[in-house]
């Protein structure tokens, strides 16, 4: 299957969308975050449809790009950082939020909200990053298939 740089972009622009409303909660104090629940679950939706959206595009990049199929999330990230798509020490460090979004999806009676606040904050930090080494990949690709 052929790399699909429109699936990879419609996947960039919807991280983006959610990464703003994410830069909102992240003005709030974390007393005023705590204050009232909707925060923490606003926060723990975005970060889980980030997340998702970030293993989708790994996993689309290495089965188009390898024929491979990660084992688990966390294997994504690793293995895309194996294959130079991002530095292995970032790939090491965003991988751990593989393990955040399925908590999330999975253990939400188990969640310190303490913990979604420093996720999120983390996060605005992490997933730009993440999202610009994915657009060099783009890049690289467009000027690829304008060669041939």
């Amino acid at each position: 299957m052929p790399l699909d740089l429109e699936v990879i972009i419609r996947k960039i622009s919807l991280i983006n969308k959610d990464l703003k409303q994410l830069s909102f909660l992240s003005e709030l104090s974390l007393a005023k975050y705590l204050k009232d629940e909707v925060n923490e679950v606003l926060a723990e939706r975005y970060l889980e449809r980030i997340i998702g959206r970030m293993v989708d595009i790994n996993y689309h990049i290495l089965s188009a790009e390898h024929d491979e199929s990660p084992a688990d999330y966390f294997q994504s990230f690793l293995l895309m950082g194996r294959y130079k798509y991002l530095p292995v020490d970032f790939a090491e460090k965003v991988a751990k939020s593989a393990g955040l979004r399925n908590r999330l999806a999975h253990e939400y009676d188990a969640i310190d909200p303490k913990k979604v606040y420093k996720a999120l904050t983390i996060s605005l930090h992490d997933v730009p990053q993440y999202l610009s080494y994915i657009i060099k990949l783009i890049d690289k690709q467009g000027k690829r298939k304008r060669l041939h």
